[in-house]
Formats: structure tokens, C-alpha cells, sequence
């Protein structure tokens, strides 16, 4: 797949999903994200997909701190874009060696969610529909996981 034959595709809303390594590795994630920003295409990136949004836009991905591997955290959120109709704190799902820079963070970009200790769990764009959230929505263990994409869909 090319961005040109996403774009060909027409989508009106682009996810951007969990893989492994880091976004030096997810083939075309960061080319699109920019063209994201460009044509004002609605996107949410997931895990690598959210480290992926900050990497495109000038930040850093750092070696967490912690590595967490099917593990639940408190989400800290500022109940906005993904997060809106959702309770100021939840439990969500983490798979992740590699965390957000707090020290780098894009300009165009803005801190939407963090854990207790203050890892970065969420990004959002200033001027554009473009979301990133470290934790696994689809997991089932992640609480408003299905709201978080209802409310990505409804963006």
C-alpha cells in the first residue's frame, strides 16, 4: 500500500495501528500522517500509531521508563476529542517499551492524557482532527474502549 492508493481510496477517516518496533519501522505511518495534516483527513493513531503522530510532527520516542506489557493503568484524560462523554479517569491496556518524549513534544501537538506517574497516553493536534493514544482501546480490558472509537468515528 502507498499513500497514493490511500488517497485514491478516498477515506474519510485514517487509523493508524499498534505494530511493533518504532516508528522508523511502520513503512508509510509517518508519510501519511503528514499528508493528514495537509488534507485535513481525520486520523487516530494507536500505540505505535500514536508514537508514530508525534514522530511525524518533530518529536522523539524515547525507552519508557517502565515497560509495560498487558497491564492496566490510570488514564488520565482532559474528557476532549476521543476522550469527550468519558469519566476523568479509566483503566486502559498498555503494550509498549517506548513512550512520547514529554521533553519534545511537537508544537502542533497538545497532551491530552497521561498516567498517574506521567507518561504521555494521549496527543492531540491543535488545528486538525489527529488523535494518539498509547493504550489499546480494542483491548478488553481497557474501560471505554468502545466509546473511545465511537467518539474518533463521530469526530
Amino acid at each position: 500500500m502507498t499513500v497514493e492508493g490511500i488517497l485514491k481510496l478516498k477515506p474519510n477517516k485514517i487509523v493508524i495501528s499498534p505494530g511493533p518496533k518504532d516508528p522508523s519501522f511502520a513503512g508509510i505511518s509517518e508519510k501519511m500522517i503528514r499528508v493528514c495534516v495537509e488534507k485535513d483527513i481525520p486520523l487516530l493513531g494507536v500505540c505505535l500509531g500514536h508514537q508514530a503522530i508525534a514522530s511525524a510532527l518533530g518529536g522523539s520516542i524515547i525507552r519508557a521508563k517502565n515497560i509495560v506489557h498487558g497491564k492496566l493503568s490510570q488514564i488520565n484524560n482532559d474528557q476532549f476529542g476521543v476522550f469527550k462523554d468519558l469519566p476523568k479517569n479509566f483503566k486502559a491496556t498498555r503494550y509498549h517499551s517506548l513512550v512520547v518524549d514529554p521533553d519534545n513534544i511537537p508544537p502542533d501537538l497538545s497532551i491530552s492524557a497521561k498516567t498517574k506517574t506521567g507518561t504521555i497516553m494521549g496527543i492531540r493536534h491543535k488545528n486538525n482532527l489527529i488523535e494518539g493514544i498509547q493504550f489499546h482501546p480494542e483491548s478488553i480490558a481497557t474501560e471505554f474502549g468502545h466509546q473511545i472509537l465511537n467518539n474518533f468515528i463521530n469526530l
